[in-house]
Protein backbone atom coordinates (compact mmCIF):
# COMPACT_ATOMS: atom_id res chain seq x y z
CA UNK A 1 0.00 0.00 0.00
CA UNK A 2 0.96 3.80 -0.65
CA UNK A 3 -1.16 4.93 1.93
CA UNK A 4 -3.22 3.53 4.64
CA UNK A 5 -5.46 5.17 7.23
CA UNK A 6 -6.90 3.65 10.05
CA UNK A 7 -9.58 4.63 11.96
CA UNK A 8 -8.71 8.76 11.81
CA UNK A 9 -10.87 11.20 13.86
CA UNK A 10 -10.39 14.73 13.56
CA UNK A 11 -12.13 17.63 15.47
CA UNK A 12 -11.58 21.39 16.43
CA UNK A 13 -12.85 22.33 19.69
CA UNK A 14 -16.20 19.84 20.27
CA UNK A 15 -16.77 19.98 16.83
CA UNK A 16 -16.41 16.38 15.24
CA UNK A 17 -15.42 16.57 11.49
CA UNK A 18 -14.37 13.32 10.77
CA UNK A 19 -14.91 9.95 12.66
CA UNK A 20 -13.24 6.81 12.31
CA UNK A 21 -11.92 7.00 9.27
CA UNK A 22 -10.20 4.05 7.46
CA UNK A 23 -8.80 4.10 3.69
CA UNK A 24 -6.07 2.33 1.46
CA UNK A 25 -4.52 3.34 -1.37
CA UNK A 26 -2.49 1.03 -3.95
CA UNK A 27 0.09 2.29 -5.99
CA UNK A 28 -1.09 3.45 -9.55
CA UNK A 29 -4.71 4.16 -8.33
CA UNK A 30 -6.31 7.13 -8.52
CA UNK A 31 -9.32 7.57 -5.32
CA UNK A 32 -11.80 9.87 -5.65
CA UNK A 33 -12.87 11.59 -2.89
CA UNK A 34 -16.42 12.48 -2.98
CA UNK A 35 -19.17 14.44 -1.26
CA UNK A 36 -21.62 17.28 -0.39
CA UNK A 37 -19.47 20.76 1.07
CA UNK A 38 -18.81 20.14 4.89
CA UNK A 39 -18.52 16.85 4.29
CA UNK A 40 -15.12 16.94 5.40
CA UNK A 41 -12.94 16.05 2.82
CA UNK A 42 -10.63 18.63 2.63
CA UNK A 43 -10.23 18.00 6.18
CA UNK A 44 -9.54 14.64 5.61
CA UNK A 45 -6.50 15.21 2.73
CA UNK A 46 -4.74 17.73 5.27
CA UNK A 47 -4.56 14.62 7.89
CA UNK A 48 -3.06 12.99 4.98
CA UNK A 49 -0.38 14.64 4.80
CA UNK A 50 -0.16 15.63 8.23
CA UNK A 51 -1.05 19.49 7.91
CA UNK A 52 -3.66 17.87 10.57
CA UNK A 53 -2.58 15.48 13.09
CA UNK A 54 -5.94 13.01 13.64
CA UNK A 55 -6.72 13.03 17.35
CA UNK A 56 -7.45 9.41 16.66
CA UNK A 57 -6.27 6.99 14.65
CA UNK A 58 -2.82 6.50 12.28
CA UNK A 59 -1.87 7.37 8.89
CA UNK A 60 0.83 5.32 7.32
CA UNK A 61 2.57 6.31 3.92
CA UNK A 62 4.46 3.12 2.95
CA UNK A 63 5.46 1.22 6.28
CA UNK A 64 6.22 4.58 8.09
CA UNK A 65 3.99 6.32 10.20
CA UNK A 66 3.49 9.79 9.34
CA UNK A 67 3.34 11.38 13.27
CA UNK A 68 6.95 10.02 12.90
CA UNK A 69 8.27 11.95 9.85
CA UNK A 70 9.64 15.07 9.41
CA UNK A 71 8.11 17.67 6.86
CA UNK A 72 11.00 16.94 4.39
CA UNK A 73 10.65 13.63 4.59
CA UNK A 74 6.76 13.95 3.83
CA UNK A 75 7.41 16.41 1.08
CA UNK A 76 9.36 14.07 -0.73
CA UNK A 77 7.24 11.39 -0.62
CA UNK A 78 3.46 13.50 -0.99
CA UNK A 79 2.54 16.31 -3.65
CA UNK A 80 -0.25 18.63 -2.24
CA UNK A 81 -2.44 20.77 -3.90
CA UNK A 82 -4.68 22.83 -2.07
CA UNK A 83 -8.24 24.73 -3.34
CA UNK A 84 -6.00 27.95 -3.76
CA UNK A 85 -2.55 29.02 -4.16
CA UNK A 86 -1.76 32.69 -2.56
CA UNK A 87 -0.93 35.13 -5.84
CA UNK A 88 2.64 36.23 -4.89
CA UNK A 89 5.01 38.20 -6.58
CA UNK A 90 7.02 35.40 -7.57
CA UNK A 91 7.36 33.87 -11.19
CA UNK A 92 5.58 30.49 -11.95
CA UNK A 93 9.34 29.07 -12.53
CA UNK A 94 10.12 29.94 -9.71
CA UNK A 95 7.29 28.89 -7.87
CA UNK A 96 7.36 25.45 -9.66
CA UNK A 97 11.34 25.24 -8.02
CA UNK A 98 9.76 25.49 -4.91
CA UNK A 99 8.76 22.05 -4.93
CA UNK A 100 12.27 20.98 -5.18
CA UNK A 101 12.71 22.52 -1.57
CA UNK A 102 13.07 18.72 0.02
CA UNK A 103 16.30 17.52 -2.48
CA UNK A 104 17.95 21.20 -2.37
CA UNK A 105 21.53 21.16 0.01
CA UNK A 106 23.51 24.27 0.31
CA UNK A 107 22.96 25.16 -3.84
CA UNK A 108 20.68 24.28 -7.20
CA UNK A 109 21.91 21.44 -9.73
CA UNK A 110 21.22 21.30 -13.01
CA UNK A 111 19.20 18.37 -12.11
CA UNK A 112 16.79 20.52 -9.95
CA UNK A 113 16.48 23.06 -13.03
CA UNK A 114 16.17 20.38 -15.37
CA UNK A 115 13.07 18.85 -13.11
CA UNK A 116 11.35 21.73 -13.47
CA UNK A 117 11.89 22.31 -17.26
CA UNK A 118 10.61 18.58 -17.95
CA UNK A 119 7.40 19.46 -15.42
CA UNK A 120 6.64 22.71 -17.44
CA UNK A 121 6.85 20.97 -20.47
CA UNK A 122 4.73 18.09 -19.61
CA UNK A 123 2.54 20.53 -18.64
CA UNK A 124 2.22 22.98 -21.21
CA UNK A 125 3.37 26.20 -18.99
CA UNK A 126 5.72 27.66 -21.33
CA UNK A 127 4.10 30.35 -21.90
CA UNK A 128 3.59 31.38 -18.05
CA UNK A 129 6.94 30.17 -17.16
CA UNK A 130 8.12 33.75 -16.74
CA UNK A 131 5.13 35.33 -15.80
CA UNK A 132 4.09 36.45 -12.01
CA UNK A 133 1.57 34.83 -9.64
CA UNK A 134 -0.39 38.09 -9.11
CA UNK A 135 -0.45 38.29 -12.97
CA UNK A 136 -2.37 35.07 -13.56
CA UNK A 137 -5.88 33.93 -13.40
CA UNK A 138 -7.19 31.22 -10.83
CA UNK A 139 -7.23 28.29 -13.36
CA UNK A 140 -3.33 29.23 -14.45
CA UNK A 141 -2.32 29.53 -11.15
CA UNK A 142 -3.75 26.20 -10.51
CA UNK A 143 -2.11 24.87 -13.21
CA UNK A 144 1.75 26.33 -11.73
CA UNK A 145 0.44 24.40 -8.23
CA UNK A 146 0.16 21.59 -9.77
CA UNK A 147 3.51 21.69 -11.70
CA UNK A 148 4.84 21.96 -8.33
CA UNK A 149 3.79 19.26 -6.75
CA UNK A 150 4.62 16.92 -9.66
CA UNK A 151 8.30 18.50 -9.44
CA UNK A 152 8.45 17.24 -5.83
CA UNK A 153 8.55 13.70 -7.72
CA UNK A 154 6.04 12.30 -4.89
CA UNK A 155 4.71 8.84 -4.83
CA UNK A 156 1.52 10.43 -3.47
CA UNK A 157 -0.44 13.17 -4.60
CA UNK A 158 -3.54 14.72 -2.69
CA UNK A 159 -5.06 17.27 -4.83
CA UNK A 160 -8.21 19.54 -3.29
CA UNK A 161 -10.68 20.11 -6.45
CA UNK A 162 -7.64 20.41 -8.89
CA UNK A 163 -9.76 21.91 -11.79
CA UNK A 164 -12.29 24.25 -9.99
CA UNK A 165 -10.74 27.10 -11.66
CA UNK A 166 -10.74 25.50 -14.68
CA UNK A 167 -12.77 25.91 -18.14
CA UNK A 168 -13.69 22.27 -19.50
CA UNK A 169 -10.73 21.75 -21.97
CA UNK A 170 -8.29 22.39 -19.40
CA UNK A 171 -9.91 20.20 -16.78
CA UNK A 172 -9.34 17.58 -19.15
CA UNK A 173 -5.82 18.73 -20.17
CA UNK A 174 -4.97 18.21 -16.59
CA UNK A 175 -6.95 15.04 -15.63
CA UNK A 176 -5.58 13.44 -18.27
CA UNK A 177 -1.92 14.80 -17.80
CA UNK A 178 -2.36 13.44 -14.22
CA UNK A 179 -3.71 10.27 -14.72
CA UNK A 180 -0.78 9.98 -17.38
CA UNK A 181 1.44 10.81 -14.80
CA UNK A 182 -0.28 7.47 -12.29
CA UNK A 183 0.42 5.47 -14.63
CA UNK A 184 3.66 6.33 -16.19
CA UNK A 185 5.18 6.93 -13.32
CA UNK A 186 3.95 4.43 -10.74
CA UNK A 187 2.58 6.65 -8.11
CA UNK A 188 -0.58 6.97 -6.51
CA UNK A 189 -3.36 10.48 -6.55
CA UNK A 190 -6.60 11.33 -3.97
CA UNK A 191 -8.50 13.96 -5.18
CA UNK A 192 -11.49 15.56 -3.97
CA UNK A 193 -13.79 16.80 -6.73
CA UNK A 194 -17.21 18.37 -7.14
CA UNK A 195 -17.91 17.08 -11.03
CA UNK A 196 -19.21 13.77 -10.32
CA UNK A 197 -19.18 12.72 -14.03
CA UNK A 198 -15.12 14.42 -14.35
CA UNK A 199 -14.58 11.89 -11.09
CA UNK A 200 -16.60 8.82 -12.55
CA UNK A 201 -14.11 8.84 -15.65
CA UNK A 202 -11.23 9.46 -14.30
CA UNK A 203 -11.12 7.72 -10.66
CA UNK A 204 -10.48 3.85 -10.19
CA UNK A 205 -11.97 4.01 -6.69
CA UNK A 206 -14.74 6.33 -5.19
CA UNK A 207 -15.05 7.36 -1.20
CA UNK A 208 -18.24 8.45 -0.53
CA UNK A 209 -18.52 10.98 2.47
CA UNK A 210 -21.32 12.71 4.35
CA UNK A 211 -21.20 14.32 7.67
CA UNK A 212 -17.39 13.47 8.19
CA UNK A 213 -17.87 9.87 7.58
CA UNK A 214 -17.12 7.23 4.95
CA UNK A 215 -20.46 5.93 3.60
CA UNK A 216 -19.21 3.59 0.70
CA UNK A 217 -16.12 3.05 -1.06
CA UNK A 218 -17.02 1.57 -4.63
CA UNK A 219 -15.57 0.27 -8.02
CA UNK A 220 -16.87 2.33 -11.24
CA UNK A 221 -19.37 -0.09 -11.90
CA UNK A 222 -20.58 0.13 -8.23
CA UNK A 223 -21.82 3.46 -8.41
CA UNK A 224 -25.66 3.94 -8.06
CA UNK A 225 -27.99 6.16 -8.70
CA UNK A 226 -29.14 5.19 -5.30
CA UNK A 227 -25.58 5.83 -3.71
CA UNK A 228 -25.67 9.31 -4.82
CA UNK A 229 -29.14 10.06 -4.24
CA UNK A 230 -27.94 9.02 -0.49
CA UNK A 231 -25.19 11.03 -0.48
CA UNK A 232 -26.26 14.50 -2.23
CA UNK A 233 -29.93 14.19 -1.50
CA UNK A 234 -30.74 14.34 -5.21
CA UNK A 235 -32.65 12.31 -7.65
CA UNK A 236 -30.15 11.17 -10.41
CA UNK A 237 -29.51 8.54 -13.57
CA UNK A 238 -26.67 7.36 -14.72
CA UNK A 239 -26.42 7.07 -18.91
CA UNK A 240 -23.53 6.07 -20.62
CA UNK A 241 -21.48 8.25 -23.30
CA UNK A 242 -18.66 6.84 -25.58
CA UNK A 243 -18.39 4.53 -23.18
CA UNK A 244 -18.18 6.75 -19.53
CA UNK A 245 -20.82 7.09 -17.06
CA UNK A 246 -22.36 10.54 -17.33
CA UNK A 247 -24.52 11.90 -14.11
CA UNK A 248 -27.67 13.28 -14.72
CA UNK A 249 -30.15 15.06 -12.06
CA UNK A 250 -33.54 14.36 -12.56
CA UNK A 251 -35.48 17.64 -13.25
Amino acid sequence: MILSANSISFWYGNRSILKDISLHVKRQEIVMILGPNGSGKTTLLRCLNGINRPQKGTVFLGDSNIRHMSGREIAKNVGYVPQSCEQVRLTAFDAILLGRRPYIGWRLSDKDIKKVDAIIHTLGLETLALRYLDEMSGGELQKVTIARALVQEPKLLLLDEPISSLDVKNQIDIMETLRHIVLGHGISAVMSLHDLTMALRYGDRFVFMKEGEVRHILRRAEVSPSVIAEIYDIAVTIDHVQGYPVIIPAW
